[in-house]
């Protein structure tokens, strides 16, 4: 699995903020997409779509292990292999495997979230074959030698000036900043790669154990040649993206569409299941299934987290959120950005090592509401709060930062005890002075303190607490109340 040496979230997200590109593209991407997708589930004729499908994906995922049997059965059947891979390293030395024995040289991709949690491209060239991504986007944050910013926009980030730039010093064509244009030479390089490509590796949308076939949905084509042209075809799936039933599929397919671009269906969809028949014009000679596990039975087997396995992908809470709308994707250190992302990364990669995505999060709800399969995300983020907060020797997450309990224990304390937290509020009264401007604001602190004032002035303490102020008041009433009655 890739992994950064170093996580950044705080310098990243202001990366983020300072770059006016992705804050016009993100904003653009929310007021579009975001709330379409909220004006689209408000006008649903059937509205107990969404809840029908979030309680097949719960009963899928608890009997899984029939689901991914039947699926596997009914691959081979058809021709193709079937490979459970335990770890991220299982699953790429079994693709490797398949590319030694094919003498595979170039391997097109489509777009697969999971290939990059694995880090199967580094693993391919690493072992001298070449990769390319065949999604433009992909393929463009490929040239740039970037990461994606987005699930289903992976160059948000970019302008199309950067991009011109891009291609005239990669594609060494004459600079141009007009999208048709760019993307057409995008096309021709990209048409002569999955002309000469050997192996075509793709993820998995949904798959069908009933009818043992993989979905593949996109809206440029490049999936349906990457997945005919080639010889042999490889596909990534976790072990939650299967559907029990073809109604389940139907169902979570069109929602799936709604949710990422407001479609009611991609402009391609392609099923992939096994290797071509004598008589097929086109198709693979192999075709080969990896089912990854890589933690993921760990959160199957946590009913407090079993949930986010109900997650089809489609990127509609990084369309609402508010955290991922201003910082972008790249703060999060991870093939899923966004809300998604913030519970899944620290469950799969490791809740303190990626404790600031789910502490960074708003919980304002926005990702529950706009969820085509009600993802209780927000719970979530909770739940992984709390385990950082106190510890979880199942999911082996120490106290996040000892300093910060051991802070809150005493604040506890304080507020528990009057006498004690008027004399905490006197105290700091006094020592607040050195630190109040002119014009009664606090502006620079010193220690953890300084990060409140970096980019926000403080009020600082009053000199008299409002219970004292009430007291007081109260009191001058009734001292005048009994000289008016005396008199």
């Amino acid at each position: 699995m890739s992994r950064p040496p170093k996580l950044q979230y705080t310098e990243d997200a202001c990366h983020g903020l300072e770059n006016k590109d992705l804050q016009k593209n993100l904003k653009n991407l929310q007021n579009r997409f975001g709330k379409g997708a909220m004006t689209y589930w408000a006008s649903l004729d059937d509205p107990q779509r969404r809840d029908r499908a979030k309680k097949q994906r719960m009963r899928t995922l608890e009997n899984l292990d029939v689901a991914l049997s039947m699926l596997a059965t009914n691959i081979e059947k058809a021709g193709g292999h079937v490979y459970f891979a335990k770890t991220a390293e299982d699953a790429v030395n079994y693709t490797l495997r398949v590319a030694r024995k094919n003498e595979v040289e170039t391997v097109v991709k489509g777009k697969s979230m999971t290939s990059a949690e694995i880090g199967l491209d580094e693993a391919l060239e690493k072992n001298d074959i070449e990769v390319v991504e065949t999604d433009l986007g992909e393929y463009i944050v490929q040239l740039a030698e970037d990461e994606p910013s987005h699930i289903i926009a992976p160059c948000i980030h970019l302008d199309r000036q950067k991009i011109g730039r891009l291609f005239a010093e990669k594609l060494d064509i004459e600079y141009t900043d007009d999208p048709p244009t760019l993307t057409q030479a995008a096309r021709t390089a990209l048409r002569q790669k999955m002309l000469n490509a050997d192996m075509g590796i793709t993820g998995c949308n949904i798959a069908c154990a009933a009818t043992g076939k993989i979905s593949l949905v996109s809206n440029e084509g490049n999936i349906r040649m990457a997945t005919t042209m080639p010889r042999v075809h490889l596909a990534l799936m976790g072990i939650e993206r299967v559907a029990a039933t073809m109604t389940e599929h139907q169902e979570l397919l069109q929602l799936l569409t709604r949710g990422a671009s407001l479609q009611k269906l991609s402009t391609y969809v392609s099923f992939a299941g096994g290797s071509k028949l004598a008589d097929d014009p086109d198709g693979p000679k192999e075709f080969h299934l990896v089912v990854i596990d890589n933690g993921r039975s760990a959160i199957l087997a946590d009913e407090e987290f079993r949930e986010v396995l109900t997650c089809i992908r489609c990127g509609a809470c990084l369309n609402i959120c508010p955290v991922y709308g201003r910082i972008g994707g790249h703060a999060y250190h991870s093939p899923y950005p966004g809300p998604i992302g913030a519970v899944v990364t620290p469950l799969l990669r490791g809740i303190n090592k990626y404790a600031d995505l789910c502490k960074g999060e708003t919980l304002c709800g926005a990702c529950l509401d706009i969820c085509p399969v009600k993802n209780d995300l927000p719970r979530m983020l909770l739940a992984l709060r709390r385990k950082l907060a106190y510890g979880d020797k199942k999911w082996q997450t120490r106290v996040h930062k000892p300093l910060e309990k051991w802070t809150f224990k005493l604040w506890r304390l304080l507020i528990a005890n009057g006498p004690l937290y008027r004399l905490m509020l006197r105290c700091g009264y006094q020592l607040q002075k050195p630190f109040v401007t002119k014009e009664g604001m606090i502006s620079k602190m010193i220690g953890p303190g300084s990060k409140w004032t970096r980019d926000r002035d403080l009020q600082p303490l009053a000199g008299e607490s409002f219970s004292k102020r009430w007291k007081n008041r109260h009191s001058r009433r009734n001292r005048k109340s009994s000289e008016v009655g005396h008199g």
